[in-house]
């Protein structure tokens, strides 16, 4: 049942999309000091009680739910009440946001600067703002943005100062905090610190998850967080973290409010301003520090060109829509509201569907830009060990770019595509530039080598991974398009039947070889690759179907009731499809049964000496993020399996049957390295 509420089957060309607005527009031809100093008078919630910070902080400490939580831990650690109180307002301290109108309009006067300098436009749907506005006004109200950069909740803050619109308060890492002088501002402007792991305090998860309710509860504000935790450096959708989800939907199923909103906003860039350190990070570079001094040597960046913005404020849900059917409610009236309880599996089931619905919603909305088509086509054409001389003529790419832009919009992609720009005109990222030359145009290497190589072979090969995965970046900005249309072109190239189905799928989903319909290779892929796509779990055959509906509407497969087969004009777009997931599955097979004290770093070692000898193709494998999630999928797949007690707690045990059949499902043809244990 959860399932069906993330998916609906409908025909994506005939979805409608909402106008954009560059609200830069104004900005450069108007005093940015008038517009900081104008007069902000937003829509507040309909029953708001106005409170101060202060206020807030009393609301909360006072509450009973945290007065129950200080009761407990004072009982458990031996420790007076005062004591334990006194540090739950110490943790609030540290936490609470100060949010001051002084600060806000500051930052506005000097976003107005950087963003004129960066970006050509800012592009935002009005009619979700619109939506938006209706929201905060007869509900509490969730912001759920995309996070690829930093910029993210920055923007936000300023769309929604520039429209009139309530400040939302924030939830930010604690790295912020080491940040002289800029962490007080963005506390001032509406940041709340939490630490990113709470472990086993129950007084910090109680202080914080009291604090975000009485919050919403109160309307104080819209609350904003990203749903995928972090940001991401892949441009890839993360799995939804369903912590501060679950905290956000507890005053609905509590009955403590009607109804709360949730806002999914997918924010497009154009070029992303950390494509270079993304890289790097993927590659083992250790992440900067955040820092004051730091922040001002990036300053550089004001010089470059990154292109356009698109932000779209998605469609309001309704969490009591989303709940009706699926939640019993009356589960929490056996017990005292402000009595912690686990809630029932219902609930977990109906978040995470939740979430998965929230970030698919996101993706939808993103809008493309040409570079995203183009950078699939030059990674598609520039495998490892190739010169940069052998890769698509500008002609080819010209064509091809054509093709690959109809396919997309008959997915249902939402591009931005000038109709006069001829592909590749525009802000291409640097370090991803095309080089065009008289035999053809690729992936040019322009960007330093990461510290740590230990040879010219190496170094070589590190320098080309940091121009591959940032140019793959811009291709993953696309992926959710071709996702399904590809596990099923994949699973195709891999099943020894084309029948459609012969028998119904396994509750185990280690179904390798053992069943050879194309169904069954397609939800053996789709398992593989759940940790690095946004797939839901235990819908399945709604992905399955919307593949072949996708893929019979472009009339690159027949599938009748039985079989499915491919058409002679669907050949190049299976072809293409399939090219999409060959980086991953090459990386997942480069991961498997290697006995390692390390794991990412000890693959990386691996993945670098199959790419040297030619064993490996894509040096995408190289991603840190890709390796992690291959573990996920070992683990998840019984190949491996963690131990948690004896010696070597943390040791992975290789079952070398399941390795050696999940190898040959894949295709692989790598000297993979069985052995019996591998320690993290």
């Amino acid at each position: 049942m959860a399932s069906k509420a993330v998916y609906s089957h409908r025909d994506p060309m005939l979805k409608k999309r909402d106008d954009f607005e560059d609200i830069l527009e104004d900005r450069r031809n108007s005093s940015d000091l008038r517009y900081a100093l104008r007069c902000y008078a937003p829509v507040l919630y309909k029953e708001l009680t106005p409170c101060t910070a202060g206020g807030l902080k009393g609301l909360v400490l006072q509450s009973d739910q945290l007065r129950y939580v200080i009761g407990q831990v004072s009982k458990e650690t031996g420790v007076t009440v005062e004591d334990v109180q006194a540090e739950a307002s110490a943790i609030l301290d540290e936490m609470a946001h100060r949010l001051q109108l002084s600060t806000v309009r500051f930052f506005a006067f000097m976003l107005c600067k950087v963003f004129k300098a960066l970006f050509r436009s800012i592009c935002v749907n009005e009619e979700g703002i619109q939506r938006l506005q209706q929201a905060i006004h007869e509900h509490p109200v969730v912001l759920l943005p995309s996070h690829r950069s930093y910029m993210d909740f920055l923007l936000m803050s300023y769309l929604l100062y520039t429209y009139d619109l309530a400040l939302p308060v924030i939830a930010a890492g604690m790295d912020f905090m080491g940040m002289k002088v800029v962490g007080e501002m963005l506390r001032m402007s509406g940041a709340f610190f939490i630490r990113r792991s709470f472990g086993g305090d129950k007084l910090y998860w109680a202080v914080f998850s009291e604090y975000v309710k009485t919050m919403l509860k109160n309307g104080f504000a819209p609350v904003e967080f990203f749903l995928e935790g972090t940001r991401s450096r892949t441009a890839k959708s993360l799995t939804p973290k369903l912590g501060l989800l679950n905290i956000v939907m507890d005053p609905f199923l509590k009955g403590e409010v009607f109804d709360v909103c949730l806002v999914p906003v997918s924010i497009s860039y154009e070029r992303i301003l950390e494509e270079a350190l993304y890289a790097r990070e993927l590659l083992g570079v250790p992440k900067p520090k955040e820092s004051t001094s730091g922040l001002f040597k990036a300053r550089k960046v004001l010089s470059e060109d990154y292109g356009s913005i698109h932000v779209y404020f998605g469609q309001p849900v309704s969490v009591r829509s989303l709940a009706e059917g699926r939640v019993n409610r009356g589960q929490f009236n056996l017990t005292p509201r402000h009595i912690p309880r686990r809630p029932g599996e219902d609930v977990g089931v109906f978040v995470n569907a939740a979430a998965y619905r929230l970030v698919r919603a996101q993706e939808e909305n993103m809008v493309l830009k040409p570079w995203v088509l183009l950078a699939s086509l030059l990674l598609q054409n520039q495998p490892a060990g190739r010169g940069p001389g052998q890769g698509l003529t500008l002609e080819e790419l010209t064509q091809q770019a054509a093709w690959l832009r109809d396919l997309a919009r008959q997915f249902g992609a939402f591009l931005h595509w000038p109709g006069t720009a001829p592909p590749g005109s525009g802000t291409m990222p640097g370090l991803c530039a095309t080089e065009t030359t008289h035999k053809g145009t690729s992936v040019k290497n322009n960007s330093p080598c990461p510290e740590g190589g230990a040879g010219a072979p190496e170094e070589e090969l590190l320098r080309r991974a940091v121009v591959v995965l940032s140019c793959a970046s811009y291709r993953n900005q696309g992926l959710h398009v071709f996702l399904r249309p590809a596990l099923l072109a994949s699973a195709l190239r891999t099943a020894s039947s084309s029948r459609k189905r012969q028998r119904p799928p396994p509750s185990s989903p280690r179904c390798h070889g053992d069943h050879p319909d194309v169904f069954n290779s397609f939800t053996f892929l789709r398992n593989v690759f759940s940790n690095e796509f946004i797939l839901c779990p235990g819908a399945a055959v709604q992905d399955f179907e919307e593949a072949c509906y996708l893929l019979g509407k472009n009339g690159a497969l027949q599938a009748g009731q039985q079989d499915i087969l491919v058409t002679e004009r669907g050949r190049r777009t299976l072809a293409f499809l399939a090219k999409l997931l060959d980086p991953f599955l090459q990386g997942y097979q480069a991961t498997e049964g290697l006995t390692e004290k390390q794991f990412v770093p000890a693959v990386r070692a691996f993945v670098i000496k199959q790419l040297l000898t030619g064993r490996l193709g894509y040096v995408e494998a190289l991603s840190s993020d890709l390796q992690k999630n291959a573990l996920a999928a070992l683990l998840r797949l019984d190949a491996v399996q963690k131990l948690k007690g004896g010696e070597a707690p943390g040791t992975l045990k290789v079952n070398a049957v399941v390795v050696n059949s999940l190898e040959d499902t894949l295709g692989g043809s790598l000297p993979t390295q069985k052995a019996a244990v591998a320690r993290l």
